[in-house]
């Protein structure tokens, strides 16, 4: 199986240590991963903004650059749903407006080999165990893209529950949205930032050391709201606890 990390802009600009526990994690499990240096955008950000023509040529160039992949892996909920769930959509749009059935064939090979990382370790590698060591108290929360654009139900949960040494407690409104939302977290600063606090509050009420989350867009936000507020919870990637062992913690 040839797999490709696709790292994300996010992820690439100011998490670069999620991309490397992805590797660590997958070579441990057996899995020899590529990076392919012409990885750009997958054209999430403009067509969530309205720009969905301005979107195509990053969706192309996407599909140009993993085509050749068996499996595309993301440590993004919401960049693998762009995939999944609206790169269709761009092929339907274009052939709607007169513009042929071109794009639509060029994206459609990656959409079904696109997984969120805990898709690919539990669906295609078939593990819950990935022999992680994380001692701390943990509290997830699963982002609206995985939740409800990808159906990750319990994936992430089985995965932490099976790492030594965590203690995984429920987070109180979990499945409510964070407030990010990308350019939502611009244009509606001051419901954003309510709904993050909100949020923040409900990981603080746990007794928590950290809250994790498998899209490091949300914890972002996360972050920001609970390093103001001089909280004691801190955000951390569900790639980096997975990764995370005795010879090599995770913080």
């Amino acid at each position: 199986m040839r797999v490709a990390l696709f790292l994300t802009c996010v992820n690439d600009t100011l998490y670069p240590d999620t991309g490397r526990a992805v590797v660590r994690l997958l070579n441990r499990l057996g899995v020899d991963v590529d990076f392919p240096a012409a990885q750009t955008c997958c054209g999430q950000a403009h067509y969530n903004t309205g720009y969905r023509h301005e979107s195509e040529p990053l969706a192309r160039h996407f599909a140009e650059v993993f085509g050749e992949y068996d499996a595309i892996v993301t440590p993004s909920g919401s960049c693998a749903a762009m995939v999944r769930e609206l790169y269709p959509r761009l092929g339907e749009r274009a052939r709607a407006e007169g513009r042929g059935e071109g794009l639509a064939a060029t994206l459609a090979p990656v959409v079904p080999k696109t997984y969120e990382l805990t898709e690919f370790l539990v669906d295609v590698l078939g593990v819950t165990d990935v022999g992680a060591v994380y001692p701390h108290k943990v509290t997830y929360h699963p982002t609206c893209h995985g939740l409800r654009s990808l159906g990750l139900g319990d994936r992430p949960r089985r995965l932490l529950e099976a790492v030594r040494g965590l203690e995984l407690v429920e987070l109180p409104g979990a499945e409510e949205c964070c407030g990010f939302g990308g350019t939502f977290a611009v244009k509606n600063a001051g419901v954003s930032a309510a709904m993050g606090a909100d949020k923040m509050r409900n990981a603080e009420s746990t007794g928590a050391e950290v809250l994790c989350a498998a899209d490091n867009s949300c914890l972002m936000h996360l972050g920001g709201t609970m390093s103001r507020a001089d909280s004691s919870v801190r955000p951390v990637h569900i790639a980096e606890i997975l990764a995370s062992t005795e010879e090599e913690p995770a913080r």
